[in-house]
């Protein structure tokens, strides 16, 4: 194919350290863009960090450390949990960048105000600190609180703001979106989204009172008494990371985004208000939308107040990055709420990984170094490496599909060596299977490469030229 893809994941608040949904999307948006690269692609992978949210500087207060300290030391955490991931992020983009990302959400502001898009107006409303976005009453839940975040109470607010001219793009955003011009997957949350556009859209406040933003975040050009508000910035990560504003050329060689991987909760920021910003300011938008559901622990929605946010640096450390990555993406379904228990890592671990992978392996290539087999390296094509049936659901993000296949696959080896018995056998009656079982295997390497790339690299090395005895590729858990 040979065309450039930038595939971005959503900019994390760094209000906390990262937890293990976090470490879901980073995988699954690692895993599209190695994807990608198989297809030869070239593929920029972009993440940031949203720093300029009201809740950033009230956790900075609440800690009692310097406001730019705190958010440095908690963007460097995501960074480094990306980095234990083996998720490789080719541009990590910070919001408080005054270099970059203040020139180019300042330039995003202006253009939409070159299109008669921004006003300003006196406003009253209520302020959901953890969605850093107002509310209509008729928007909330039964108790008068946000669905994303039941229990915390909402603040009503009075101030003179900016607004941007939503309702101007509404039967465009509709077209745009039933045309799957803005293609979004899955099916449901386009549904959603029309649903949502059906009714009248009001225009958003975009800026933010100084004192309100305690003086924080992106100046609102020609206004010294106001930030942008933390979407119409934090969004604009996107393009601020690849030069809108200070790098025309970069910009123009990687924009639009191929795809923007997003959790439900952030939907209609990415489906309304992202693509109308960039409707008034004359410039493209993404191609599509991933918008994967949420990770509960036990059934359970993650929550400091039930106590069981999991560190996702302990789960690495006990199980291994591969075996973190697989247990997402096998496991947890990417739209629907899929479930985290140690139970079920642990068996996953002993079952798929251990021992239907991992003793495979070790079997057929023990044989293989006890009759000093060889075999030449292959170079498989894509369309080898991922037929038809496994390149629509990869096409369609339905990672756990993919890997239920090859699952499938791995389970008709283990069963093809039992009924064979090898070992029971001379190394001339043995040569056949066990050319067919590692050429197989060397495929399986190839098929794994985007979802666990170092234990991929493993198989395929240990299945092509001379072949020796693997290592235990997940050895027995303490």
């Amino acid at each position: 194919m040979n065309k450039n893809l930038l595939i971005t994941n959503s900019i994390p608040y760094v209000n906390a350290s990262p937890h293990v949904g976090h470490a879901l999307e980073f995988i699954q948006s690692d895993t599209i863009a190695r994807y990608y690269r198989l297809l030869e692609n070239k593929v920029l992978l972009l993440c940031g960090s949203d720093e300029n949210a009201i809740k950033n500087v009230q956790a900075a207060d609440k800690s009692k450390i310097n406001l730019q300290k705190f958010i440095d030391e908690h963007a460097k955490e995501f960074q480094q949990l990306a980095e234990s991931l083996n998720v490789k992020f080719d541009i990590f983009q910070k919001g408080s960048d005054q270099k970059h990302h203040f020139i180019s959400s300042q330039r995003l502001w202006r253009l939409c105000n070159e299109n008669d898009d921004i006003y300003k107006k006196d406003y009253e409303g209520l302020y959901c600190v953890g969605c850093e976005t107002f509310y209509t009453k008729e928007e909330l839940g039964e108790n008068g609180e946000c669905h994303e975040h039941p229990g915390r109470q909402l603040e009503k607010v009075i101030e003179t703001n900016y607004f941007f001219r939503l309702s101007k793009y509404q039967n465009k955003l509709i077209d745009l979106i039933q045309s799957d011009s803005l293609k979004i997957y899955p099916e449901k949350r386009k549904n959603e989204v029309l649903g949502f556009l059906k009714q009248p859209l009001r225009d958003i406040s975009i800026s933010r009172l100084n004192e309100r933003a305690r003086n924080w975040g992106v100046p609102v050009p020609n206004d010294s008494t106001q930030k942008i508000y933390v979407w119409f910035d934090a969004l604009n990560i996107y393009q601020s990371g690849i030069g809108f504003g200070w790098d025309d050329k970069l910009y123009k060689e990687w924009w639009p985004a191929k795809i923007h991987v997003i959790g439900k909760g952030i939907v209609r920021f990415h489906a309304v208000y992202w693509p109308a910003f960039l409707l008034s300011a004359k410039l493209k938008l993404p191609q599509s939308l991933f918008v994967h559901d949420y990770l509960t622990v036990n059934g359970q929605k993650m929550s400091k107040t039930i106590g069981n946010i999991i560190d996702p640096f302990s789960l690495i450390k006990k199980y291994g990055t591969d075996a973190v990555r697989y247990y997402f993406l096998r496991e947890i379904s990417p739209y629907s709420d899929g479930d985290y228990s140690e139970k079920r890592m642990n068996e996953v671990y002993s079952s798929d990984l251990a021992n239907e992978l991992g003793n495979l392996l070790s079997r057929i290539t023990t044989l293989a170094q006890k009759d000093n087999l060889s075999i030449d390296k292959t170079n498989l094509v894509i369309s080898q490496i991922y037929p038809k049936n496994l390149k629509k659901h990869f096409d369609n993000y339905e990672f756990n599909l993919v890997l239920e296949s090859i699952w499938t696959n791995i389970r008709s080896l283990n069963k093809e060596i039992n009924d064979f018995t090898p070992w029971s056998k001379q190394a001339n009656e043995r040569k056949t299977f066990l050319i067919s079982q590692v050429q197989t295997l060397n495929l399986i390497g190839h098929q794994l490469l985007p979802f666990l790339p170092e234990t991929a690299e493993k198989i395929i090395q240990a299945t092509q030229n001379k072949i020796l005895k693997i290592q235990p590729l997940f050895p027995r858990l303490k």
